[in-house]
């Protein structure tokens, strides 16, 4: 991961893009079941203020337990329950490759998910398969200056394989069950707690700057209360 690094009390994060921030903002609505207003992005000129917004926003009952570790059992369940004849001894470090065979990882990780309830945004195409379109993307808007039907044909070909890319991709986003468990009990919070009526409110603040670190490779110790938007 390349870290942006910045002194913790001096970041600006409205150095990092506006459109990377608004998906942030949107995974964050959907874990936590809210949703921002206008107004609420407005008056929240820091980190610290925005968090204060989204505890604001989470009405449910309060409750101790630890929602990445119910995420490790449900995944847990999911994962044996895709083979009750042979149940699997998952622990948090066992590889996601031994339990995710290469050759038919996509069906099984969608087995998985249907169980689960939620696209766990697990796996990904090859990077070089991504230069290589996105670089042919780049060449098609060139070649509109030099000729027309070429950029356009190139064009068509570099959405389509992205695309086709993004669909078929096999590589995984993380390592272990527990990377995974951590994962989605960020990006899904409510859908991972046992009883979806409660939440840890010592957790939420956390979750948030996790999502912030981890979507927009930063450096967890910038993301002080004062680091600001504007």
């Amino acid at each position: 991961m390349n870290v942006k690094n910045a002194t913790p009390s001096a970041y600006n994060l409205n150095n990092v893009d506006a459109d990377e921030i608004s998906d942030v903002l949107v995974k964050i609505e959907k874990s936590f079941d809210i949703a921002f207003c206008d107004d609420d992005l407005k008056e929240a000129k820091t980190f610290g203020a925005l968090c204060d917004v989204v505890v604001a926003k989470v009405k449910q009952t309060h409750a101790d337990s630890c929602t990445t570790q119910q995420a490790f059992y449900k995944l847990r369940s999911a994962i044996n329950a895709r083979n009750p004849d042979e149940k699997y001894l998952v622990k948090p470090q066992t590889k996601l490759c031994d339990l995710f065979p290469r050759d038919n990882r996509i069906e099984v990780v969608a087995d998985i998910e249907a169980e689960m309830g939620f696209h766990m945004n697990l796996l990904q195409p090859k990077p070089w398969i991504v230069w290589t379109f996105g670089l042919l993307l780049v060449a098609s808007i060139a070649l509109f200056w030099v000729n027309s039907t070429i950029a356009t044909l190139a064009l068509i070909v570099s959405i389509a394989g992205l695309r086709l890319a993004g669909r078929f991709g096999k590589e995984l986003k993380v390592k272990t069950v527990g990377d995974l468990a951590e994962k989605i009990a960020r990006e899904h919070y409510l859908k991972c707690r046992r009883d979806a009526s409660s939440v840890n409110r010592a957790e939420v603040v956390q979750k948030v700057k996790d999502l912030f670190a981890r979507d927009l490779a930063l450096e967890p110790s910038a993301l002080t209360k004062e680091a600001r938007f504007a």
